[in-house]
């Protein structure tokens, strides 16, 4: 998709409507150079001179306010289509499966939402320039033809011959411009590793100058070498233009009067004309570097588009309020995936479970026996490969696990806080979240105003606390807690299995706990535990150890 048919899709009418404003103000322009050179050869006649300057005044107002309504018009379409193309990316992401998004990598879909969005932005904002200076163009090249057919002929084919050369170049641009854009991926990832890894970084030296050397200058250098030799290209093209338009001045005037019959007049008319129109090709020549990053950005929109949209989940209708549930039953149900640095595949399963209300059950094994994949298939984030998953008998299909998904609250490992209480419908949902943050100790230091956090800047044991605050007040049939209290002080941990776990069991919610503290496993009603993607294990609560405290 190119930057003219991404608008167009935006709205063909407004287009429309730019380019018979846009044309208009061209026509104008040209008729303006016609009524220039005119007054020229009619220097001598001052009634004559006065018609013309009445009809210069109504001409260059005419052009002026159809410049600027075909400016306007480009500069809403343009930052619209920005607008909705940034919704539309944003939709597709949520709209595509978990795993199709991991397999994608977060750095390429910010590099998506940032740079390609800001490349797009940049190219749409110089299109209403463009627009005008490509009308202004084509109105001069009108009025050439009126002042000689024979001499437009010869300019048209020496301007087909330069742009058949620029365009050489061009291609050249946009290939480096489309590597320089995969390299960039590459260096969000390393960005990435800044952010999210910058302890690791400062507390070792050694590791820091090797990230920096082989990681994030290695590739830094490679984008550098590629936009260097883009911005080369385009000054070639850029310079290489001017000397074919230098080239075709020097052929009219120096050659074109041995080739053909030429009036002083109609040479001295094209030479204006021409000179004038430089302007606005050096301005189209000018804006190439960001309507070739455009192109390249739209394209790869486009292939992550495609991606995304072919993989999208179903959602026939808007998913209901979650109320509850009998029974959910998970019957020879496998899910696979390729580890990142592993020769063979993942496999989870066949897994056979039934999960029921008011059930407290622990998931338990070492890491990476596939807890967290097993929680995410439970919960609907990942569909299964093989087998089928049942809802009260019915089974769970692309049609139907959005609403199925609504019947958890979770809390996972690598959860994310959002700062405000987002899609809870609650009347008094300040004072909700007020009595949960007394439970969960932290009245003193969070408060909630108008469903907005005063602050989430805690530790993350705290932080964990407000995700488990948001679960609470989600108030779904089933929570599903990943290594929630991994990061918990001791008396805390002992709040969290001993008070709140049996208070949501008591309140008929079905709860999964992910868990390494096996202190605490006698608590659970089943134990499910996992070795490698295998169930080996379903027990029955264990009795508690005699020589265990059962105090804070």
């Amino acid at each position: 998709m190119n930057l003219i048919a991404f608008l167009l899709k935006a709205s063909w009418v407004t287009v429309l409507a730019a380019a018979i404003a846009g044309s208009i103000s061209g026509v104008g322009s040209a008729s303006l150079i016609a009524l220039i050179n005119q007054s020229l050869t009619q220097i001598g006649s001052l009634k004559s001179q006065q018609q013309l300057l009445w009809g210069f005044i109504g001409l260059a107002v005419i052009t002026l306010i159809t410049n600027l309504v075909s400016q306007f018009l480009l500069v809403e379409l343009a930052q619209d289509a920005v607008y909705k193309l940034r919704l539309q990316i944003s939709g597709w992401i949520l709209a595509a499966p978990l795993r199709h998004l991991e397999e994608l990598g977060a750095n390429r879909l910010l590099a998506t939402l940032t740079e390609d969005i800001q490349n797009i932005a940049m190219a749409v904002f110089s299109v209403p320039t463009l627009f005008i200076n490509l009308t202004l163009i084509l109105g001069c090249l009108l009025y050439l033809g009126w002042l000689s057919v024979e001499i437009l002929l010869t300019t048209l084919a020496f301007l087909a011959i330069a742009i058949f050369v620029v365009q050489l170049l061009i291609n050249q641009a946009v290939r480096l411009f489309t590597l320089a854009r995969e390299e960039n991926d590459a260096l969000m990832k390393h960005f990435r590793g800044i952010t999210d890894g910058i302890k690791e970084l400062k507390l070792h030296q050694p590791r820091r100058e090797d990230f920096l050397e082989f990681e994030l200058q290695e590739t830094s250098a490679v984008l550098r070498s590629y936009r260097v030799s883009t911005q080369k290209v385009l000054a070639v093209t850029n310079s290489l233009g001017e000397l074919l338009f230098f080239t075709l001045i020097g052929l009219l005037v120096f050659g074109m009067p041995y080739l053909l019959p030429t009036s002083l007049s109609v040479l001295s008319g094209y030479v204006l004309t021409l000179t004038y129109i430089m302007r606005p090709i050096g301005n189209i020549l000018a804006t190439l570097p960001n309507l070739t990053q455009a192109g390249v950005s739209l394209h790869k929109i486009d292939r992550l588009g495609l991606s995304l949209a072919s993989r999208a989940e179903t959602v026939t209708q808007t998913p209901a309020p979650a109320i509850g549930f009998q029974q959910i039953e998970l019957c020879q149900a496998t899910h696979c995936y390729q580890r990142a640095g592993e020769d063979n595949p993942f496999t989870l399963g066949p897994v056979n479970l039934e999960f029921r209300p008011s059930e407290l059950v622990f998931i338990v094994g070492g890491n990476g026996s596939g807890k967290s994949t097993l929680a995410k298939l439970i919960t609907g984030l990942y569909a299964p490969d093989s087998g089928q998953i049942f809802l009260d008998g019915q089974p769970v299909t692309d049609q139907n696990r959005e609403a199925y998904r609504q019947l958890f609250s979770t809390v996972f490992a690598d959860f994310y806080l959002f700062e405000r209480l987002l899609g809870i419908p609650l009347e008094n949902l300040d004072a909700q979240a007020k009595t949960y943050l007394e439970k969960l100790q932290l009245a003193h230091k969070v408060e909630v105003k108008n469903g907005s956090l005063s602050t989430t800047d805690l530790s993350q044991g705290q932080r964990k606390r407000l995700a488990l605050l948001t679960a609470y007040l989600d108030d779904r049939p089933i929570y599903v807690f990943d290594e929630w209290a991994a990061d918990q002080d001791p008396f805390f941990r002992e709040v969290f299995y001993r008070e709140l776990l049996p208070e949501l069991q008591k309140r008929g919610k079905t709860v999964l706990v992910i868990s390494h503290d096996d202190r605490y496993f006698h608590l659970s009603d089943r134990l499910i535990r996992l070795d490698y993607g295998q169930i080996i294990d379903l027990d029955a609560a264990l009795p508690s150890p005699p020589s265990q405290s059962t105090t804070p």
